[in-house]
């Protein structure tokens, strides 16, 4: 892919005169880096708080992004790249297809499974409900 064609994907063709994250805002800044990330394709990818920052409207495209940095069109053996996501919000999950979500609760992984059910029970009942799968 050429700089030209992801900056469309990432819609920052008109920042491409700029200096590298330059007076960027939140959500420029993620898709600058995410647009960086998939320039170099690398093998494993861990995203801190991608929507942090982020405006709703630019979320969904962050989370194009991450999806198609992480190749989730091909089957698991078949793709080149891996990633972590952390989150504290979740909102990001709207967007992105993940496979696992894990808690971690005083540095230790707690509850695992399916992400989407994992943020509906922390929703519904809190991170309480995760520490009994810790202190169970």
């Amino acid at each position: 892919l050429t700089i030209d064609r992801l900056a469309e994907r990432a819609n920052m063709t008109e920042l491409l005169d700029r200096e590298i994250n330059y007076g960027f805002s939140g959500g420029e800044i993620k898709r600058s880096e995410l647009m960086q990330l998939l320039a170099q394709k690398p093998e494993f990818t861990l995203l801190d708080e991608p929507e942090s920052g982020v405006d709703l409207v630019n979320i969904a495209l962050i989370g194009e992004l991450i999806n198609e940095l992480l190749d989730k069109s091909c089957p698991i053996v078949n793709r080149k790249c891996m990633g972590l996501i952390i989150t504290h919000t979740g909102h990001i999950m709207d967007y992105v297809n993940a496979r696992t979500g894990h808690v971690m609760i005083d540095g230790r992984i707690s509850c695992g499974g399916d992400p989407r059910e994992i943020l509906a029970t922390i929703k519904k009942q809190g991170y309480e409900e995760c520490a009994k799968c810790v202190l169970g």
